[in-house]
């Protein structure tokens, strides 16, 4: 089996219990595969794995810490994913700041920040799709995360700090895209 097709098989394991969670994790992979034509041939699957993969840590199976970034990436570690999908996982989304926010820096750092076109995709996929599926814009999806959450919830802090970074994600992803059009 390919690691795609893993990484959808595991997800829907861990994730399709969760409801609208699982709405949410197809139409990222949805949305992935739209922007991986922006990626390099050998990078495609690494962030369709990861978008299938990036919110497993939801799952009370393995939720060990409650921040599900954490919990996803320790998960795909200890079962030996390749580990650039591990840290994709572990910092999708900025999870750094969140981390923060949860005094879980420390226990984050365990994985190697990816700097790279497919974090900015995968940070893309994931912002750009709404809690139920729905297509968003990346503000759009800021102000319902903003508003989900009240103001001393550690994950609207993390958003009221991130949002302007990751929108950073967001619109180099779109320049690739453009780039990649054909005029």
């Amino acid at each position: 089996m390919s690691l795609v097709l893993d990484a959808a098989a595991l997800a829907e394991d861990f994730v399709e219990p969760l409801g609208r969670r699982w709405v949410h994790v197809q139409a990222v992979a949805a949305r992935a595969e739209e922007l991986r034509l922006v990626l390099d041939e050998e990078d495609r699957p690494l962030l369709m794995a990861a978008a299938w993969l990036h919110d497993i840590g939801y799952s009370p199976i393995i939720g060990h810490t409650r921040f599900h970034p954490l919990d996803g990436g320790r998960h795909l570690r200890a079962k030996g994913w390749p580990s650039r999908i591990v840290n994709l996982v572990a910092h999708h989304s900025g999870a750094r700041f969140e981390a923060d926010e949860r005094g879980l820096a420390a226990e984050l750092k365990e994985f190697p920040l990816e700097d790279s076109p497919v974090m900015d995709v995968l940070v893309t996929a994931d912002l750009t799709t709404g809690p139920g599926g729905e297509r968003l814009t990346y503000d759009q999806r800021i102000a319902e995360i903003l508003e989900r959450y009240p103001p001393d919830d550690p994950v609207h802090r993390t958003w009221v700090k991130a949002a302007p970074i990751l929108k950073e994600c967001v619109v180099r992803t779109e320049e690739r895209l453009a780039r990649a059009q054909p005029r």
